[in-house]
């Protein structure tokens, strides 16, 4: 198997993604779901449900861009942890929509970025994902964890890195 795009792209995508509608059940069991809905690490950060829909934009437009395709739209209204779920479903389902072949010319393709301010980047497809959508990507799942667990979920690194499942060595 070759080291590309799909492969530091979806793969990563899909199982964080994974992880963190895993968290949302996790969550239910042991905190008051509205209080958590509006909680957050900082007074100028975007709450729980913000990080869920910036990590869903940010793998779903990350492929889109690869590939010179669109992304599927899906308006930040998730308001339960159902939504949000179903959310990280859609978002799943649409990562996995891509194979090898798709992303195999993308390492040179020209990804521009503009912001609302006018102001971007323009990168080729390697430095796009390894620079900017991966890192962002990884920020929002990171946040949300951090959320989760600041304000008392149970969570630990074998949550955040459940899709390793258990030890495959014994001691």
């Amino acid at each position: 198997m070759s080291f590309g795009i799909w492969t530091v792209s979806v793969p990563v995508f899909v199982n964080s993604l994974t992880n963190m509608r895993s968290w949302l059940d996790k969550a239910a069991e042991e905190k008051d779901e509205a209080a958590l809905l509006q909680a957050r690490l900082a007074p100028d950060m975007k709450p729980l449900p913000a990080q869920y829909q910036m990590a869903s934009d940010s793998a779903k437009n990350a492929l889109a861009r690869l590939t010179g395709t669109s992304a599927p739209a899906m308006p930040d209204t998730e308001a339960t942890f159902a939504e949000l779920k179903d959310r990280c479903d859609r978002t799943i389902d649409y990562v996995r929509s891509f194979d090898e072949q798709q992303l195999a010319d993308s390492e040179e393709r020209e990804v521009t970025l503009k912001f609302p301010n006018g102001m971007g980047y323009r990168f080729r497809g390697v430095d796009y994902l390894t620079g900017f959508a991966l890192p962002n990507f990884m920020f929002h799942v990171t946040t949300a964890y951090a959320i989760l667990r600041n304000t008392g979920v149970s969570l630990g690194k074998p949550d955040f890195l459940q899709h390793l499942g258990p030890p495959n060595l014994g001691a």
